[in-house]
């Protein structure tokens, strides 16, 4: 049962996922830890993690590490929480690719029209929204604290936080430094 409420999950996900990886991010915790349950906040926030760290879309890894955390909660074995990892991920990818193949063709034919480029224009505001709402899902106390419980480690997320976002926007630090940047400074500051 949990395999087709996974694969039905993914599936609306890829349908509905506008604006690539980072704008699933806030549909794939809605449904995996809101909806579901499957995983907590702090899971799918060390999953987002994880996801940016590997090679590929983000959308898709972070779909095959909740497939499998997924199945793995739900107390079965790790070889079931593979196929998880593969359904999710399956189900993730199905709909634009079966879309893609079916208006490949179409799409580039009409692409100057107004009516095309008035559906982009007005998908750019959501892609933006869905964007936004990613990231305020993940500033909750899991990631950064309360000041009132541990102050230190409030303190240093905040630091951390602004220091990763200037780094990138500002000073045009490649995400990838920042990443090891930010690591190394939670595990020297932190603990």
């Amino acid at each position: 049962m949990i395999f087709f409420e996974l694969f039905y999950t993914f599936f609306m996900i890829g349908l509905f996922g506008f604006g690539g990886g980072y704008g699933m991010l806030s549909l794939i915790q809605t449904e995996t830890v809101v909806h579901h349950t499957w995983l907590s906040s702090a899971e799918f926030t060390n999953i987002v993690a994880i996801s940016q760290m590997t090679p590929g879309p983000i959308g898709i890894n972070s779909a095959t590490y909740c497939g499998y955390a997924a199945i793995h909660n739900a107390g079965y074995s790790a070889g079931m929480a593979v196929l998880g990892s593969t359904v999710a991920t399956f189900a993730l990818v199905l709909p634009s690719v079966v879309l893609m193949i079916l208006i490949s063709k179409m799409f580039m034919k009409y692409w100057d029209t107004p009516v095309v480029q008035n559906v982009f224009t007005g998908l750019r505001p959501a892609v933006v929204g869905l964007l936004a709402a990613a990231t305020l899902l993940l500033m909750n106390a899991e990631n950064f604290s309360k000041p009132s419980e541990n102050l230190w480690q409030f303190c240093i997320s905040v630091f951390l936080f602004v220091a990763t976002f200037v780094g990138t926007k500002v000073v045009k630090i490649n995400p990838i430094k920042m990443i090891g940047f930010a690591a190394f400074a939670g595990l020297l500051l932190l603990y």
